[in-house]
């Protein structure tokens, strides 16, 4: 008796039969890790990622970072209790008319970033998503160690009492990280200082326009 048989006999009796449900394909493969496909100019390549926290009443907190893989600069780290496909469209946006386009965006598989809504859209505009291989967060080894700083200097060293806290507190430790503390694999330079002695790998964006017709989905 084949499965559809069994499921039609069941609806007939009122029996509830659970369906066998796809797997996510996962896009990822080892050649997109940062040590194959490296930055050798600023803004060609950014890789984005995000990480939770808690404020001290327990409510949970969503941190976007944007990282360029060349001069290590935080582009953007934006915090909310959630994070929509428009919100990151809209940040993405703000960024591309600001730097210009870059060549390619890096990420793991999360569902963040494997969004139709997104991946199209970046498609449009000509940028390259290189998605890492599941499992292999060390194939995204420049947002891995922005966010191993992230946690371990900031994350758990605040206590968020509510979101504009949290937001203050982010904005005061991304211009630290940016402008003042030097980083030894960039000759003890800071990322702002080092990124101002880089030569640019971006498109301009002056005819960038947002796509408002790109569905919106909820990012979890």
């Amino acid at each position: 008796m084949n499965a559809k048989r069994i499921r039609r006999l069941c609806r007939q009796e009122g029996l509830k039969v659970r369906r066998k449900r796809r797997k996510r394909r996962a896009l990822g493969q080892s050649v997109n890790a940062c040590h194959l496909r490296r930055a050798e100019h600023k803004d060609q390549v950014w890789c984005w990622d995000f990480v939770f926290a808690r404020t001290t009443t327990g409510t949970t907190l969503k941190w976007l970072s944007i990282v360029d893989e060349h001069t290590r600069e935080c582009l953007t780290l934006k915090v909310s209790r959630s994070i929509t496909s428009e919100d990151v469209i809209d940040t993405l946006a703000e960024l591309f008319a600001m730097r210009g386009v870059p060549q390619a965006i890096r990420s793991d598989n999360g569902p963040e970033f494997v969004s139709h809504a997104i991946r199209d859209w970046l498609k449009r505009l000509g940028i390259q998503t290189l998605y890492i291989a599941p499992g292999s967060p060390w194939e995204n080894g420049f947002a891995e160690s922005f966010h191993s700083k992230l946690v371990d200097e900031f994350l758990t060293q605040e206590e968020f009492d509510r979101l504009t806290t949290a937001q203050k507190l982010t904005a005061s430790w991304q211009n630290d990280y940016n402008h003042v503390r030097p980083h030894s694999s960039l000759g003890y330079l800071t990322p702002a200082e080092f990124a101002a002695r880089c030569s640019a790998s971006v498109r301009p964006a002056a005819s960038l326009q947002q796509n408002t017709d790109i569905p919106q989905p909820e990012l979890s």
